[in-house]
């Protein structure tokens, strides 16, 4: 099987649509449509139901596809691999953050990297735990910060964070002037959370969980200036990393009476092949942890 006809198939069936999987191809329709006839009849089957310009997988094609990504990945790894060999790696890095840490602990470290390693490219996309870990294993990333209790078998990590997750509150609420808040009077208050899918909001939901309670969210945004205003302002509270408080005066930071520690890791594929750049990217990550 040719893995051009391969790769214009995946692209196909992830845009639902010829037109759009050319363009993200950079090749022309016909292309692309001919290429999938092929592939169809050189596999006897129909891989796609066509109507009225929309397009679908059938049973045949979405049976393909899970191998289809499996496939396109080994054949990038082994270019990749070849091309470091012969001295020709493009070194890119494409690392996903979560919004908190992108905001307040990362970029002093990308930029350090990046002048450490000016010929390297950096690739920074931010999303909750959950997605990056998606995204990571699908191979749409090569590295992704997750919270390591949640690490699956199919990736391999590092811990290179350990922080506490604290009760944030206007300086004129009442929790500001107690020493540590118990769960039970955290969920009477209204909160301020990020959306499904952050660790922020996992934290929240497994606290929850565990006491027998029922958030009261009163606002959802993955906005943190938008969290930290909305907190300022006396309309809710929220919980917070300790980093994202320590230069903020308008915020008090209160642990809870049974503080919440997060250990959060740097992932990648197990089975994938880490490139030059990014196992420089982990190394330099690492030993700035140690450094701090």
């Amino acid at each position: 099987m040719d893995i051009k006809p391969l790769r214009y198939f995946a692209e196909v069936a992830r845009q639902h649509s010829f037109t759009r999987a050319a363009e993200t191809l950079h090749v022309a329709q016909p292309a692309v449509s001919m290429a999938i006839r092929k592939l169809e009849a050189e596999l006897e089957l129909t891989l796609f139901h066509r109507q009225d310009r929309k397009v679908s997988l059938t049973d045949e094609g979405a049976r393909l596809f899970q191998h289809a990504g499996r496939i396109l990945q080994a054949v990038d790894n082994a270019r990749l691999e070849m091309d470091e060999l012969r001295g020709l790696s493009r070194g890119e890095v494409r690392v996903g953050i979560p919004g908190m840490l992108g905001s307040y602990y990362f970029p002093p470290i990308l930029m350090a990297f990046r002048h450490r390693h000016p010929n390297l490219s950096l690739k920074v996309v931010e999303a909750g735990t959950g997605s990056l870990q998606q995204m990571v294993e699908t191979g749409e990333l090569d590295l992704g910060v997750i919270v390591a209790e949640q690490v699956p078998e199919a990736l391999e990590s590092r811990v290179f964070l350990r922080e506490q997750m604290m009760v944030t509150v206007s300086r004129d609420h009442a929790f500001a002037r107690q020493a540590q808040v118990r769960y039970e009077d955290f969920f009477r208050e209204e909160l301020v959370m990020f959306q499904q899918g952050y660790f922020h909001r996992r934290v929240v939901d497994r606290l929850a969980h565990r006491s027998g309670l029922t958030p009261n969210i009163g606002f959802e945004t993955n906005l943190l200036p938008l969290i930290k205003s909305i907190v300022k302002q006396g309309f809710g509270i929220s919980t917070l990393l300790a980093m994202v408080l320590r230069d903020d005066p308008d915020l008090v930071a209160v642990p809870f009476d049974e503080p919440v520690w997060l250990d959060l890791s740097i992932a990648w594929r197990r089975n994938g092949y880490l490139s030059r750049a990014n196992s420089a990217f982990v190394d330099f990550v690492l030993k700035q942890t140690h450094q701090v």
